[in-house]
């Protein structure tokens, strides 16, 4: 039988699009001469481009790609015609766009704010003393910061552990390979570049002012086990017949996914007791933390992640001023108003206004799915065995909370399916961070 052109399709419609938004397509490492085909000819219509994203939607079900490349292809096609249609300037809603392109519906989503109320107790409790919690918390800031000078020793020390602890769980090619570069003076902490083959390019920002353990987390999440492994899993061996396997559209359900799995990443490959792993890579460095504290205080913080995403409501949604914005992000977020405005920089950028929530969902999400069985280990290879999307982590949490367990598309029972779900519907919380290609606040 010969193979479905509708993967290729699929490909060639974004890497056309990509002409006229570029970066829509973060990473293609599949065939030149198709990329070639792509940009051959004069710039396409947008309007045709959307027509086109329909068409293909309608012919998934005929091409016999299996439940998997079904729903992945639907996902991404849907994100792709709201792209073209922004392309062709139609108007499109903040949560209209944040709902075709990273399948989240915040339609009438409020700040939780007995949640985050609850999480200032919690941090209360863990920094007792003096003054503000605000104050509390900036002092404990200061204090787990990596001194500027020491960030390149911290950064080389903690991507060689990553990847020895990545590669005894994973395995990794022979031949992959990350640079890294620290930069000053950007409203983001770290950037990922795929350059092509097994090898990838990622920027620090020096300056940021990052914790031990939020350093930690940020070159897991670019790194080992997040974008550079994945893009070495998933895109780096040759899968005949999946072309969209080789490519990354931003933003898509899928970043969504790859956001939260990145942002797992630390806790999956170190372990429990990251926080204790991190302070014991990191001593040889010269670099002192309380990993059991830093780590109680994270986890913590992590309640306080949609506060970021209640601020893109309200400037895209609800008509809200930045300054009432930034005041949100000092209240609850327990931050100044210089890194207020910081975050905000990115909330407002129009490539990147709804990009927020790949963060705040995907963690939220990927959390409680491996929260869905008993070994997160394992259950973290699969997301490094293939591209997924929102709606197949949830259709596993609803058959993980009804005390079924999910088939795989091989028809296989997957692997820590039994376990208990937090939630079939994770609420939205989680934290922000980048995709390949995309900046992290």
């Amino acid at each position: 039988m010969q193979p479905s052109l509708v993967p290729r399709d699929y490909v060639l419609l974004a890497l056309r699009l990509d002409r006229l938004v570029p970066g829509i397509v973060d990473t293609w490492t599949g065939d030149r001469a198709l990329r070639a085909h792509a940009d051959d000819g004069p710039a396409p219509d947008p309007a045709d481009l959307a027509r086109a994203a329909t068409h293909l939607r309608r012919r998934l079900p005929d091409a016999e790609l299996g439940p998997a490349r079904t729903s992945l292809l639907d996902a991404q096609l849907g994100a792709l015609h709201t792209h073209a249609r922004r392309a062709a300037g139609d108007h499109i809603g903040f949560v209209e766009h944040v709902r075709t392109t990273l399948d989240v519906d915040l339609d009438g989503v409020t700040p939780d704010e007995d949640r985050y109320r609850d999480a200032h107790t919690r941090l209360d409790a863990l920094l007792p003393g003096r003054g503000s919690l605000a104050d509390r918390l900036a002092v404990h800031r200061r204090r787990e910061t990596v001194p500027p000078a020491r960030t390149r020793a911290a950064v080389d020390t903690l991507l060689a552990a990553l990847r020895d602890r990545t590669r005894a769980h994973y395995g990794l090619p022979d031949d992959e390979h990350v640079d890294v570069e620290l930069v000053h003076d950007r409203p983001w902490t770290g950037l990922t570049r795929h350059l092509g083959g097994l090898r990838s390019h990622v920027r620090i920002a020096a300056g940021a002012g990052l914790r031990a353990t939020q350093l930690a987390a940020l070159v897991a999440h670019e790194t080992y086990p997040g974008h550079h492994t994945e893009h070495c899993l998933v895109r780096g061996v040759r899968h005949t017949g999946e072309p969209e396997r080789d490519l990354v559209v931003t933003p898509s359900p899928h970043s969504l996914v790859t956001e939260g799995a990145a942002d797992t990443g630390l806790d999956v490959v170190a372990g429990p007791d990251w926080g204790a792993w991190v302070a014991d890579v990191l001593a040889d460095t010269g670099i002192r933390c309380d990993g059991p504290l830093a780590q109680a205080v994270d986890t913590t913080l992590r309640d306080l992640a949609a506060v970021r995403q209640d601020a893109a409501l309200m400037i895209h949604d609800r008509g809200r001023s930045v300054a009432d914005a930034a005041a949100h992000l000092r209240r609850w977020l327990l931050v100044d108003d210089a890194r207020a405005h910081t975050l905000l920089r990115f909330v407002v950028d129009p490539r990147w206004r709804g990009y927020t929530t790949a963060y705040v969902e995907g963690e939220a999400l990927v959390r409680a799915w491996l929260a869905a069985g008993p070994d997160p280990v394992d259950r973290y290879r699969r997301l490094l065995d293939a591209p997924r999307v929102p709606a197949q982590l949830r259709a596993d949490l609803t058959a993980a909370a009804s005390g079924a367990v999910p088939v795989a598309p091989d028809g296989r029972p997957p692997s820590g399916t039994n376990g208990p779900s937090r939630s079939a519907n994770p609420p939205i919380n989680g934290e922000q961070r980048a995709t390949s290609g995309s900046p992290k606040c």
